[in-house]
């Protein structure tokens, strides 16, 4: 097994640059289930989540070529309706688009129960409500959810969200392209992957208005046609390096981004007191002194991000005073506290509000990445302590992140991928 080992307490330099999102790729690949032709799909981030996802859709019939490492040719015409592989698909989470995409071609749909980042009870319950309104019957046997509207077809529907969910957005979305009628969604998710997927089917030939608002408006349409197109740069993961120069006190720059997606990160920066240069497609990080405390609520877009939680909290660890930071969007997200409380930081966890007080210095030590981006602000953290920090389960990080530790190294930053059986063998790791 593989980790991380960093030498922190040392300034980072110079400019990063984002790759495509990972929360648009993966809807956006699954997608390709509706086109009965190929899609050339460009920006793809090459991490383990995108790779899990063509093995599920080559394990289902799909055709794919590796133009290069950020470009994909895939052909769907043939594809298998059911036959998504259950160890695959039960561990990540974005599996379940298989079922709207299925079921918006097939009339029906079959798939493991997902998997992914625990986050405590993470409900499909909107998920179904869209599909059974669109006439779908829906059960969950043995482990797969099972889907099917064979016998009266998919029938446009007015759906009201009970709680805004990316997710249930997103797989009404596909599900409903190809149904008769105009589909409204109300309450609907606005977050910048659910405009791109809508601009991806669109271009496909799909009808689709409001994505971006809390109503969007799908009017079926009989076929898809294959398209080139390139998925957007990564928000959070321009955020999370963002947060990586605030704290070491680091003048950086991230290129390739859209500044407006950050517009909830940059705000928090800055009434931080950290600069933030915005130009057309980058912004520059530029640190002035200690950072102040602030109190942050994650929510939906364009509020802050729930995937920005546990990098912000490494920041409140070290900032001037006391913060509240309080998750508003998943119950259990606070597990990773116990890792940053190993390295010194001052945290109380109540429910879904942690109170940080910041103290001078983290210190390094032995931590796990717990999740995703959990194991982002584990990296953070071991930038900030002096000496050397190991961070094991860093396959979590890879799920999200590319080539973490070479852009990392490329700015200075003193990060290295060993094994444990090297890390066990040095003297140095406490």
């Amino acid at each position: 097994m593989d980790c991380l080992v960093v030498n922190g307490g040392k300034p980072l330099s110079g400019s990063i640059t984002v790759g495509g999102m990972k929360n648009a790729a993966l809807p956006i690949l699954f997608a390709t289930i509706l086109v009965e032709g190929k899609c050339v799909i460009e920006n793809l981030p090459p991490i383990s989540d995108v790779t899990t996802a063509l093995e599920i859709l080559q394990a289902m019939g799909a055709k794919i070529h590796m133009v290069n490492k950020t470009t994909i040719e895939i052909d769907t015409t043939v594809i298998r309706c059911g036959s998504a592989p259950y160890d695959l698909a039960r561990n990540m989470r974005a599996s379940y688009y298989v079922l709207g995409a299925e079921l918006g071609r097939f009339r029906q749909a079959s798939a493991a129960c997902p998997g992914g980042c625990d986050f405590g009870v993470r409900p499909i319950d909107q998920h179904v409500k869209g599909f059974e309104s669109l006439g779908a019957k829906v059960s969950v046997v043995s482990g797969y959810v099972r889907c099917d509207a064979t016998e009266s077809g998919l029938k446009a529907a007015n759906i009201y969200m009970d709680v805004v969910t990316v997710g249930a957005t997103i797989n009404i979305m596909l599900a409903a392209v190809k149904a008769q009628g105009q589909t409204v969604i109300e309450n609907a998710a606005k977050e910048p992957h659910v405009v791109d997927l809508a601009n991806f089917l669109n271009a496909c030939g799909a009808n689709i208005v409001g994505a971006g608002t809390d109503i969007i408006k799908i009017k079926g349409v009989d076929a898809l046609h294959g398209v080139t197109y390139a998925i957007i740069p990564d928000m959070i993961e321009a955020g999370t390096y963002m947060m990586a120069a605030a704290a070491t006190g680091s003048r950086l720059t991230v290129s390739n981004v859209i500044p407006k997606h950050l517009e909830s990160i940059t705000a928090k920066l800055e009434e931080m007191g950290v600069g933030i240069e915005e130009h057309d497609e980058s912004v520059t990080v530029i640190p002035h002194g200690r950072l102040g405390r602030v109190n942050v609520k994650t929510l939906p877009y364009p509020g802050f991000p729930t995937d920005m939680n546990p990098q912000m909290c490494v920041l409140l660890c070290l900032a001037d005073g006391m913060s509240i930071l309080t998750e508003g969007v998943w119950d259990g997200r606070f597990k990773y506290t116990e890792e940053l409380i190993r390295m010194g930081a001052s945290i109380k966890v109540d429910g879904r509000t942690a109170i940080v007080e910041g103290v001078e210095t983290l210190r390094s030590a032995h931590v796990r990445a717990v999740d995703l981006r959990a194991g982002a602000a584990m990296v953070i953290a071991a930038l900030t302590a002096p000496g050397e920090t190991v961070i094991s389960d860093i396959y979590h990080i890879e799920r999200g992140y590319e080539c973490i530790v070479e852009k990392l190294q490329s700015v200075g930053a003193d990060i290295h991928r060993v094994t444990m059986a090297d890390v066990g063998a040095s003297a140095n790791v406490s």
